[in-house]
């Protein structure tokens, strides 16, 4: 695995440490059980794999290359770089704008930006008709595109599909700038939708069936499909891809659904075309050591990350199975040991608990999405440690003695 050049305060030694140690005593990734580390009355569990993948180092590396390589330069970002709010306020510091929200609301017009100027391409990517306008106004979008190579897999997957006469059905979030990216590349060789969940596919497969009336598809599926796309003719044949952060079981489990679903309606197996490799191996490998952490047990979870981050709102949804999970941004959300400051994803809201932390021996799932830096999650162990008048010398005692 290459080994990318970000800078050294989004490491964290003691995190790096444990990680490497793991990577030693298992380098091809046969064993997902989480690491225990036992400190004072605490028991952390550090699952086999959690914060920053491929993809985003990547992005990081690529972004402060851009900064270094281009003094007194516009330097734009398409939208957030990752979906990590210590990481994009660095980079708005070193003198980066965003030119939109991830949701795409516009925060600099289009007409401000000149030949010359340099565009970053986040690592969700961007949409056919973003590139192609600025291309056409002289910038040049490849030397700084950090597009991730498992995000532009999904587009060429799509193209492959599209290519061989079948539909594509998207599932993902449809604001989320990673799937806008998605359907406009699938868009250009097939007919494309996008669906967020079992319940929407449930939706689908009565069209599928003939089960509505074609004239309330526009209704159900309002602004998330192509424009040519007619269920009366593109429903026939389908394949599904994702968005790559998305739960991979839920993905898995909506392609098997719509494959019965078009194969039983029509009799035919080849009206249904097997996608599964569309899924990120790094989301497949953090979900996976999360299941693994679960069926180990524990008091509660601290899922780390930022609140518009898909994958790390995944783990929270795993987790949450077995125990209370806290879905927090930074240490600075640990009020005290009686209260925590937490996010629910669904709701899109801040909640506030009480009596988070219970009192004597506790065992305590620690991990963190694909954006987070490792120096964030040491953070959160710290000042738990210190809630509980741990001294940190235990801390490092336990990570050394592992």
């Amino acid at each position: 695995m290459k080994k990318f050049d970000i800078p050294t305060y989004y490491r964290s030694p003691l995190i790096g440490a444990i990680k490497d140690r793991r990577k030693a005593q298992d380098p091809r990734k046969k064993d997902f059980n989480p690491v225990e580390l036992k400190v004072g009355d605490l028991t952390f569990l550090l699952p086999r794999h959690f914060g920053f993948c491929y993809g985003v180092e990547n992005a990081i590396e690529v972004s402060y290359r851009a900064i270094a390589e281009n003094p007194g330069k516009n330097l734009y970002l398409l939208s957030e770089m990752i979906h990590n709010p210590a990481v994009n306020e660095d980079l708005q510091q070193q003198g980066i704008k965003f030119i939109m929200s991830t949701e795409g609301k516009q925060f600099i017009p289009w007409e401000t930006i000149k030949q010359g100027d340099v565009v970053i391409t986040p690592a969700f990517g961007t949409t056919v008709e973003i590139a192609q306008m600025l291309e056409a106004k002289g910038i040049e979008m490849t030397t700084y595109n950090t597009t991730c190579p498992f995000v532009e897999k999904v587009w060429k997957r799509s193209a492959e599909i599209g290519k061989s006469g079948y539909s594509i059905i998207i599932h993902g979030k449809y604001k989320h700038e990673e799937t806008r990216a998605t359907f406009s590349h699938s868009q250009i060789n097939a007919p494309s939708l996008i669906i967020r969940d079992m319940k929407e596919a449930e939706v689908l497969a009565n069209y599928i069936k003939g089960h509505k009336p074609i004239e309330n598809f526009s209704v159900d599926f309002k602004g998330k499909f192509s424009e040519d796309f007619d269920p009366a003719v593109h429903l026939q044949r389908i394949g599904v891809v994702n968005q790559t952060t998305m739960l991979a079981t839920e993905t898995q489990a909506i392609a098997d659904y719509l494959k019965g679903v078009v194969t039983n309606h029509y009799k035919d197996e080849t009206r249904f075309i097997d996608t599964r490799d569309t899924l990120c191996y790094a989301t497949n490998d953090n979900q996976t050591a999360t299941l693994a952490t679960l069926e180990k047990g524990a008091d509660l979870a601290l899922v780390i990350g930022g609140y518009n981050s898909s994958n790390t709102s995944q783990i929270v949804t795993i987790l949450a199975e077995g125990m209370p999970a806290y879905f927090i941004s930074d240490a600075a959300e640990i009020v005290s040991d009686v209260l925590i400051q937490h996010y629910n994803y669904d709701q899109q809201k801040l909640l506030q608990t009480q009596q988070w932390l219970p009192k004597g021996p506790v065992r305590v799932v620690i991990t963190s999405g694909a954006s987070c830096p490792d120096v964030v999650l040491e953070g959160v162990v710290r000042k738990v440690l210190a809630l509980r008048g741990i001294a940190e010398e235990e801390l490092e005692l336990a990570a050394n003695s592992l």
